[in-house]
């Protein structure tokens, strides 16, 4: 019976209101297959339970899904119209793409502008500040994709030191405190 029961809810589409404890059901039902006596007692009971449980559940789920009887009302119609008007729209995720590339690219224009902001005015072409503005400078003009990416990627690595390097141990290679030659203390 309680197969029967299981198999009509699956054909029905009912085994989605709630999918865990179906499956818990389902479960059930097979390994109440396997036993008898005391123990088949048993798990009939725990079964018989949550069928009923579950059979409340696909009642309420079945009135909330049937339609109101009343006229349409205007939240109806506002969904309805955005559901129309929602084909012309890009998806969430292209959207997200479009916004994380625009974001990428003008992440990309300040820190290189930042680098500019960095130089000394009467750099030399071989201080470090200005070299790291020329190979971003370059790197732009060449490929600005891999700017982005390469941007991101010091900034990740900037972002891990930030979070381990306050918390890293004092390892073989930490500067040591320097000891006083004096007897005391300052």
């Amino acid at each position: 019976m309680d197969n029967a029961i299981i198999d009509a809810w699956r054909a029905r589409g009912e085994d989605r209101v709630n999918p865990v404890r179906f499956g818990l059901i389902d479960a059930m039902a097979r390994r109440a297959m396997a036993h008898e006596g005391e123990a088949r007692r048993i798990i009939d009971a725990r079964l018989a339970a949550l069928i009923e449980d579950y059979a409340r559940e696909v009642e309420a789920a079945s009135v909330a899904a049937e339609p109101p009887q009343e006229r349409e009302t205007p939240l109806a119609s506002l969904i309805e119209a955005i559901t129309v008007h929602a084909a012309s729209y890009p998806s969430h995720a292209e959207l997200l793409n479009y916004l994380r590339t625009v974001w990428s690219k003008v992440s990309a224009e300040r820190q290189l502008r930042e680098s500019l902001e960095q130089v000394p005015k009467n750099a030399g072409p071989l201080n470090s500040s200005s070299l790291v503005h020329r190979s971003l400078a370059l790197m732009r003009e060449v490929s600005p994709a891999y700017l982005q990416h390469f941007l991101a990627y010091v900034d990740t690595l900037a972002w891990m030191e930030a979070m381990t390097g306050a918390n890293a141990p004092a390892g073989k290679d930490a500067p040591r405190a320097k000891k006083s030659t004096r007897g005391g203390a300052r």
